[in-house]
């Protein structure tokens, strides 16, 4: 990755290579943590930071569920993002960001209520994430070995550390296979999500994306059902089968860091015409205007920086 030059760190800024912490810090051993994706795209207005508030209460949200008390307000927080960006000066086309609160050194054992809390305000440049290529001509996903936990063992909609290494594990399998991307099942057999983004699909001109039933809550994917309906797209929220999947016409992940990136072969089925669809280029192309500050209509998603 590309190191910036400073992280904000407990309400202090301070370089990039100074930005550590002890190796029995809590979270290191026992997974509780929770982090937000966020992104910052170079505007003709300057950096602007897309639905950042949405972001950072989300980020609220998490900690509220895994009993972490971060002792800053979202507007503390909104704050500190943006001064990162500029305290940071820089220059590429967007910018990632990534709020973190963890626990850290002072307490050891499951229990954790002593544990101090650390909040954590890092930023960095970061192109596509699953490769340039990808965005126009769509990846190959992998429907995992790994389902994704039920509700009644598991946190799901709550950004957290520990719920990443399942992906981790779905993620590695499907790149060892060959493929670009894991696709994970819930444990009743139907589509929950990617390793790191949400699914969506057409189907006769109908988008369909499954509903967050044990799955993180996405501001993305939120996003396009909105420009779908801006377009007049017919979206339906619905379980989807193995089966679906292998036979819908288009399919695209979505995430901050995903983007909306077209999906082309699952399981080694070809999806539609093999590479990026009508619909999916329609929604991705409003969305970079989106993000980029190209559409009015949309512009009160962006907080510029300057």
């Amino acid at each position: 990755m590309d190191a910036a030059k400073y992280i904000w760190m407990n309400g202090k800024f301070v370089n990039w290579d100074d930005a550590k912490v002890h190796v029995l810090s809590h979270t290191l051993h026992y997974g509780n943590g929770v982090i937000e994706g966020t992104k910052a795209y170079k505007t003709k207005k300057g950096y602007a930071i897309f639905r950042l508030n949405e972001h950072t209460a989300r980020l609220k949200e998490s900690a509220k569920m895994t009993l972490i008390d971060i002792p800053y307000s979202v507007e503390e927080m909104n704050q500190a993002q943006i001064d990162l960006i500029k305290k940071n000066e820089f220059t590429g086309d967007n910018v990632y960001l990534r709020p973190f609160a963890f626990l850290g050194y002072g307490v050891m054992g499951v229990y954790h209520k002593n544990a101090p809390v650390e909040t954590v305000m890092s930023a960095w440049e970061w192109g596509a994430y699953l490769g340039e290529e990808g965005m126009q001509k769509g990846i190959k996903l992998k429907i995992s070995s790994i389902s994704r936990p039920s509700n009644t063992s598991n946190m799901g909609k709550a950004k957290a550390t520990a719920n990443y290494l399942n992906s981790q594990m779905a993620k590695y399998e499907a790149i060892d296979c060959g493929y670009d991307e894991a696709l994970l099942l819930d444990d009743q057999g139907y589509v929950a999500e990617a390793s790191g983004a949400s699914f969506f699909m057409v189907k006769n001109g109908v988008l369909i994306t499954p509903p967050n039933d044990n799955s993180l809550v996405s501001i993305t994917q939120k996003t396009v059902i909105e420009i779908a309906e801006f377009f007049d797209l017919k979206v339906v929220r619905k379980r989807i089968s193995r089966e679906d999947v292998y036979t819908a016409d288009e399919a695209f992940l979505t995430g901050t860091a995903a983007e909306i990136t077209p999906v082309r072969n699952i399981d080694a089925r070809v999806i539609g015409c093999g590479n990026r669809g009508p619909i999916t280029e329609k929604i991705q192309t409003m969305y970079f205007d989106i993000v980029f500050g190209r559409c009015e209509t949309f512009e009160h998603y962006l907080t510029y920086v300057d």
